[in-house]
């Protein structure tokens, strides 16, 4: 039994608030147990600058960042220079969000996803990635609605999960006493049909068997699965 209570394939408790605030084009908050991140995605009717003029694709970035008081300890807010970290995780959100898109029915527009962590418990990436899906698709739909798109660009749903081996056993949905000291650490993101976006995985310390691998790849899949069933009004 695992320190909240958990069996070692149980995620948190997932949450999903739509409309959280009301100026941008969509907004959640998404909730994974004690991490907490607000989600907005806005519409730029243009293409980033260095695009070339004659590239038919539109665009999906993403920023990310840890406000001063989600974790135990304030952190700086990074104003003139963000971290390694940060550039990584937002990069990492970004890439995850346009691969399931078709750039192209986009058209000329730039679609920003901002994740910011107001409560920080472990898999806040994770939780971004979530979270910047279901707001890109409820910003979609409203472009659609509002006669700026003709059609929905999204391929497939995707999802983000944590997992790792803590204590010798492979466990799902790390928080953060797990993840600081898991002996390896692994973020698994996948489409709804199983197919793998981007797995990244580490041993924190002695190397660890494939078949640990495999594991924890099928109990993110199976993960990955279930939270896209939480998603609200994508459709």
């Amino acid at each position: 039994m695992r320190n909240d209570g958990r069996a070692n394939n149980e995620t948190r408790k997932i949450k999903f608030t739509t409309d959280y605030t009301k100026n941008a084009l969509a907004s959640v908050l998404v909730e994974f147990g004690d991490t907490k991140v607000i989600v907005t995605a806005t519409n730029d009717d243009k293409k980033p600058k260095w695009m070339d003029k004659d590239d038919l694709r539109g665009w999906v970035t993403a920023e990310y960042s840890l406000l001063p008081t989600s974790t135990s300890t304030r952190c700086q807010r990074e104003r003139s220079k963000v971290s390694g970290r940060t550039q990584e995780i937002q990069r990492l959100i970004g890439r995850a969000l346009r691969s399931c898109v078709d750039l192209e029915k986009l058209g000329d527009r730039t679609i920003i996803i901002d994740a910011d962590v107001i409560q920080a418990d472990g898999g806040t990436r994770c939780a971004s990635i979530c979270g910047g899906f279901v707001a890109l698709s409820l910003a979609i739909k409203r472009l659609i609605n509002d006669g700026k798109l003709e059609e929905n660009p999204i391929l497939e749903p995707i999802a983000a999960v944590s997992a790792g081996i803590f204590n010798g056993e492979v466990i799902l949905d790390l928080n953060y006493e797990e993840d600081s000291s898991a002996q390896v650490d692994s973020n698994a993101v996948m489409t709804l049909s199983g197919k793998v976006i981007e797995f990244q995985t580490t041993a924190e310390g002695e190397p660890y068997e494939i078949e640990k691998m495999n594991q924890i790849i099928e109990l993110s899949k199976k993960a990955i699965k279930d939270i896209i069933t939480l998603y609200p009004n994508i459709e």
